[in-house]
């Protein structure tokens, strides 16, 4: 099975445009997609920053959230979940004009839970700005499903 960048990219683009908080992902990029891996870039502007004029920790977390999110749809069972737990771990600054490298893995994917781990990179540098850790449920399935409208075969 290969996972397309672009229908990452289209749900990103939707979430981007919704009315909620998940609208702060319009300068999210897909640069590549695979099963169970999704790596993603971003501009850090104004609008992604706290006080000091570096990422907000928010803003951290949502991309956690949403990028292993994407990660967890291109796998072969292709559902979203629920978020379980999630925590993350900020290492370094990213300021305002830097472009950060996001990673997600899916580390494991079972019948009910699935885990998956997320870094947040400075790309000029290669210094980890954040590391996150998601626990999803995927509900009570009887066993991973074939189909993945999200990311075809």
């Amino acid at each position: 099975m290969s996972c397309k960048a672009g229908s990452v990219l289209e749900m990103i683009k939707l979430s981007s445009k919704s009315l909620g908080f998940d609208r702060i992902l319009e300068k999210v990029t897909v640069a590549s997609a695979a099963p169970g891996k999704v790596i993603c870039e971003m501009k850090v502007e104004e609008q992604h920053t706290n006080k000091n004029g570096t990422l907000h920790g928010g803003m951290t977390a949502t991309l956690v959230d949403v990028i292993s999110t994407c990660a967890l749809l291109c796998t072969e069972g292709g559902v979203p979940g629920v978020s379980v737990d999630m925590n993350i771990t900020y290492m370094s600054p990213a300021n305002i004009g830097d472009d950060i490298v996001i990673t997600a893995h899916v580390l494991k994917q079972g019948k009910t839970l699935a885990f998956a781990s997320v870094d947040l990179m400075n790309k000029a540098t290669g210094k980890l700005v954040a590391q996150g850790r998601h626990t999803k449920h995927l509900g009570n399935r009887p066993a991973v499903e074939k189909s993945n409208k999200l990311c075809p075969e």
